[in-house]
């Protein structure tokens, strides 16, 4: 593997040859073992409309009218990439994941350096504190536009793309920078998710810089939102069993990925 090529690629181009090229797997677990035993956390604090409600309904409050107006559009409104980055912003605010300090950005751009040469990661929605540093990366699922996007690898490096980001951070802080990072991550198949957690190494990101093999490996948990192997694949959130299954998942890991991002937060 250390003998194969590697190139500057815009993380647009990131395939699964950049991740045999950099010695990453990505491993599949259950939700048990993803989210520690928490998979069913309640929902006390989301009102019940929100999620027992179709989303056609119309009598509920103007927020919720408003979340299942995007629900709908990132459903049928035609797979505009715009659409799905609008409804997973608002599904990570109604959920609770914006707290004090804290902010949601669309479209934003970090440096990434990738053997030698610097380009642009540029994330759909992710966390941000004020200082500023990433604390969680969210993307969309651009294969059904292009069946040469490949959702894994892209996520993957917009997570190196953060932990340097967040070591440049660190170091203008007079913090000393970190040996490893775990990056909380989430992929929207429309309005499906799937959680990851990336660790990412200054190995890893050094051999990234510097276009080597790094001897070693790097394992990438990943956990997919189903309500189990006889349903339908394509079922989202506008199905209610789905939407109550997704946001307990979301919750779930709002507290697992709070862990991680307390471990390099300035």
């Amino acid at each position: 593997m250390a003998n194969l090529i590697r190139s500057a690629k815009s993380i647009n181009g990131w395939s699964d040859y950049e991740l045999i090229a950099y010695n990453i797997t990505v491993i599949a677990q259950s939700p048990q073992e993803f989210f520690r035993g928490n998979t069913t956390p309640p929902l006390d604090d989301i009102d019940p409309l929100l999620i027992n409600s179709k989303i056609d309904a119309v009598d509920v409050a103007d927020d919720i009218f408003q979340y299942f107006t995007h629900l709908d559009l990132a459903t049928d409104g035609g797979g505009l990439e715009s659409f799905i980055d609008d409804f997973a912003r608002e599904t990570l605010h109604i959920l609770g994941y914006v707290e004090r300090g804290l902010c949601l950005s669309t479209q934003f751009m970090i440096p990434l350096t990738i053997c030698g040469e610097d380009t642009l990661a540029t994330m759909d929605v992710c966390l941000v504190v004020r200082q500023p540093m990433v604390l969680l990366v969210l993307q969309q699922d651009k294969s059904i536009f292009d069946l040469s996007q490949r959702p894994e690898p892209q996520i993957i490096a917009d997570a190196i793309a953060a932990y340097q980001y967040n070591n440049r951070r660190r170091k203008i802080s007079g913090l000393p920078t970190l040996d490893a990072m775990t990056i909380p991550c989430i992929i929207m198949d429309g309005t499906r998710p799937t959680f990851y957690l990336v660790p990412v190494t200054q190995a890893l990101s050094i051999a990234v810089v510097t276009g080597q093999y790094p001897e070693t490996p790097t394992k990438v948990v990943r956990c997919v939102t189903s309500l189990g192997p006889r349903r339908s694949s394509g079922e989202g959130m506008k199905t209610l069993e789905y939407r109550r299954v997704a946001f307990q998942r979301f919750i779930a890991f709002k507290s697992l990925a709070k862990e991680y991002w307390q471990t390099f937060l300035v």
